[in-house]
C-alpha cells in the first residue's frame, strides 16, 4: 500500500508541475509580440460588435451559452465597451467597461462588477487582461480571478478565451467569438 501511495503522490506532483509550467495562465504577452495582425483595442473594440460563446463549468461541460451585442466608443486613449448578454436560459446581463490605454500598449479597465482595476496589455495579435469579477448575488456572489486572452484573426474576428478561478482552482472557462456587427 505504501508503494502505491508513493506512486500516486509522485504522479500527482508531476502532473501539478506540468500544469504549472504549461497551463493557460502561463502564457506570456511577450510570446505573441511578433505576431500579426496587430491588435489595438481602440480599433478592434470600436463600433458595434456581435459575440457568441459558451461557458464551461469545472468538470468541462457547457453550463451556459450566450450571445451579446457590444458597442465600443473611443476618444483618443479613453474608451467604453458596453455589453448586453443574452443567455440561453433566458437571463440577460449588462456591463460597461471603462478603458484607458497607455503609450506602452498596457491598459486599465473598470466596470461595476469588477473589484478594483483590471490590467491588460496589447502584444502582437493578442490582448491579455486580468481582473477580479464579482458575480451577481443570484449567481452566488462569488469573486473570481479572471484571465482573458483575446486573439485577433486575419479576418478581423476576435477569439476570446477566459479562465475563471477561485482560491487558485479553475471553476469556469469561457470561449467566445467577437466580430464587427453588420
Amino acid at each position: 500500500m505504501t508503494y502505491a501511495f508513493a506512486v500516486l503522490a509522485l504522479t500527482l506532483i508531476l502532473w501539478l508541475a506540468f500544469r504549472a509550467r504549461f497551463s493557460f495562465r502561463r502564457q506570456s504577452p511577450e510570446t505573441y509580440a511578433d505576431t500579426g495582425p496587430a491588435f489595438d483595442i481602440r480599433r478592434h473594440l470600436n463600433g458595434p460588435i456581435h459575440c457568441e460563446g459558451v461557458i464551461y463549468g469545472p468538470l468541462g461541460t457547457v453550463t451556459s451559452r450566450f450571445t451579446a451585442d457590444m458597442q465600443g466608443e473611443w476618444a483618443g486613449a479613453t474608451g467604453t465597451l458596453a455589453e448586453h448578454f443574452r443567455y440561453a436560459g433566458g437571463g440577460t446581463q449588462d456591463r460597461k467597461w471603462f478603458l484607458n490605454v497607455a503609450n506602452d500598449g498596457t491598459f486599465t479597465a473598470t466596470a461595476d462588477d469588477i473589484i478594483g482595476t483590471g490590467r491588460g496589455v496589447m502584444s502582437g495579435a493578442t490582448v491579455c487582461m486580468n481582473y477580479r469579477l464579482k458575480l451577481s448575488d443570484d449567481a452566488g456572489g462569488h469573486v473570481l480571478d479572471v484571465t482573458d486572452w483575446m486573439y485577433l484573426m486575419d479576418n478581423g474576428v476576435i477569439m476570446n478565451r477566459s479562465e475563471m478561478r477561485k482560491y487558485g482552482l479553475r471553476v469556469a472557462e469561457l470561449v467566445a467569438t467577437m466580430r464587427p456587427a453588420a
